[in-house]
């Protein structure tokens, strides 16, 4: 259970009883009144950044125990994340290639961030599409520029340059 338009796993709640249900609902709803229940999908945790109509690196993220949670992505070093990412070229060039196609589908414009799962069999699903990501030092669209030659102040000055105010009538 998660809430809808909340990041950083604040208000998200891994429910693995029916008992525990309810208490997950009010949590998010604590963030947002639009709740949403997915499916638990065990596996490879994976980030496919877009920048400029390009996919970029996947990154792996290596969580303690498998949990990336909110105290993890910011309060400890704990995490290891991984780029190059460590899985076969083939599946990594199809995951980017579908996390771009996912990015211009939405409607997504400059910079975002594909969260995917790999599960032990080779397949994979996407998680949610991240229009707002992290730029912070564990932050994952900055690790990916980074594999491939970006710095950090040249990955701002990147968004900056492709950021356009959509014009309404």
């Amino acid at each position: 259970m998660k809430p809808a338009h909340e990041g950083s796993t604040l208000g998200l709640t891994k429910v693995r009883t029916a008992v525990d249900l309810a208490p997950a609902c009010a949590l998010a709803a604590k963030f947002d009144p639009l709740v949403l229940a997915e499916e638990f999908i065990a596996g490879q945790e994976l980030t496919a950044s877009v920048l400029g109509g390009e996919a970029l690196p996947l990154v792996r993220i290596e969580a303690p125990q498998g949990n990336y949670d909110y105290r993890n992505k910011y309060f400890t070093d704990e995490v290891k994340y991984h780029c190059p990412a460590g899985v076969r070229a083939d599946l990594e060039e199809e995951i980017r290639r579908v996390a771009l196609e996912s990015f211009r589908v939405l409607g997504c414009r400059g910079w975002g961030r594909a969260d995917v799962m790999l599960r032990a069999d080779g397949s994979y699903s996407f998680l949610e599409m991240n229009t707002s990501p992290g730029m912070t030092g564990h932050s994952l669209v900055p690790i990916a520029a980074r594999a491939v030659g970006m710095s950090y102040a040249d990955l701002c000055l990147r968004i900056l340059e492709d950021a356009a105010l959509e014009s309404r009538p």
